[in-house]
């Protein structure tokens, strides 16, 4: 009995603290006013609770039923921290995934952080026209590039493009079509009409974060193993 009492609160303490974070972000699945949020956290926690008294009190395990009754007014408390600290709690949620996982963003307000990857380089995890586009930044480039692949998931008119702009690229030099990206987003960051360039099939190993992105913010660097970008309000 006790060894399953602790397997439930383990489980209904995981999905609640999953379902806090969510239900601050932008993107959560399931939208609930805080009022409504807090009721439901409320009744869940009441059902198991008397759940567990019940059962306990059937039983005639006294001693069981007061140590149930303390663990579901923890989990209670707990839970209703969470929820008072979800912005927090998702922020730092946030960060631990932007360390983890190569080119998520952390985001905060208007500003975007990524981590540096393990070869050195900033990878950037782009939305181009609504496709996702791993993007390397490339301080040397003076434009957006992306590779004939991913011009070709983001919807661009590639049968139509011509090849008038010379390029330098690791195999040679080479050339590109110049375009106009209707939207270029990272993180919360979003930039529309941004002109760009796409290499011929097999010239580009990978999209570069170039200065037609860059040169529109309102600041970026990068300190120490971060790469810090800042758009406008």
């Amino acid at each position: 009995m006790r060894r399953r009492l602790i397997w439930i609160l383990l489980l209904v303490l995981g999905f609640g603290l999953v379902m806090l974070i969510a239900n601050g972000g932008e993107e959560a699945i399931v939208r609930l006013a805080p009022g409504d949020f807090s009721r439901l956290i409320f009744r869940v926690v009441l059902a198991v609770f008397i759940g567990g008294m019940v059962l306990a009190l059937f039983r005639e395990r006294w001693s069981h039923a007061l140590e149930s009754a303390l663990i579901w007014v923890a989990v209670a408390l707990i839970l209703v921290v969470g929820y008072t600290y979800r912005f927090e709690l998702r922020d730092v949620s946030d960060r631990v995934l932007a360390e983890l996982v190569p080119g998520r963003a952390a985001v905060r307000g208007n500003v975007v952080e990524i981590a540096r990857g393990r070869a050195g380089e900033f990878g950037v995890a782009a939305h181009v026209n609504g496709a996702v586009v791993p993007m390397v930044l490339d301080t040397g480039a003076s434009a957006v590039v992306l590779t004939f692949e991913a011009a070709k998931a983001a919807g661009l008119p590639i049968e139509v493009l011509t090849y008038t702009v010379n390029v330098d690229t690791a195999n040679g030099r080479t050339r590109a079509a110049p375009v106009t990206l209707d939207r270029l987003a990272i993180g919360n960051i979003v930039e529309r009409s941004v002109p760009a360039l796409i290499a011929q099939h097999g010239q580009l190993h990978s999209s570069l974060l170039g200065m037609t992105f860059l040169n529109r913010l309102e600041s970026w660097q990068v300190r120490g193993d971060k790469l810090i970008m800042r758009g406008y309000p």
